[in-house]
């Protein structure tokens, strides 16, 4: 169960590095992301195509663009961070 969660905090970890190098650089299209972020070409579309679905980028003919949600997530992810942070504490309390 912990490699799969693992797993997970992996792949959020790679959408919010692809949503700041957009929200900060964009548009920026999959290639300069792929070389950004020094991840293989597929997961950066992967990435895109999940962070889209989630209304966190759009797409362009310019390349990928940060939305109002993603600059609201971004603003407000050290603080929610913390709360989850609280909470895995509580959890590692319990055992």
């Amino acid at each position: 169960m912990l490699s799969k969660i693992t797993g997970e905090v992996e792949l959020l970890e790679r959408h919010l590095s692809v949503m700041r190098v957009v929200a900060r650089q964009g548009p920026i299209g999959i290639m300069k992301l792929t070389e950004e972020l020094g991840q293989p070409q597929h997961r950066i579309r992967y990435s895109l195509r999940i962070l889209e679905q989630m209304q966190y980028i759009k797409a362009t003919p310019s390349g990928a663009v940060a939305t109002p949600k993603a600059y609201e997530m971004l603003a407000n992810f050290n603080q929610d961070l913390e709360k989850l942070i609280m909470r895995l504490a509580s959890l590692h309390q319990e055992k």
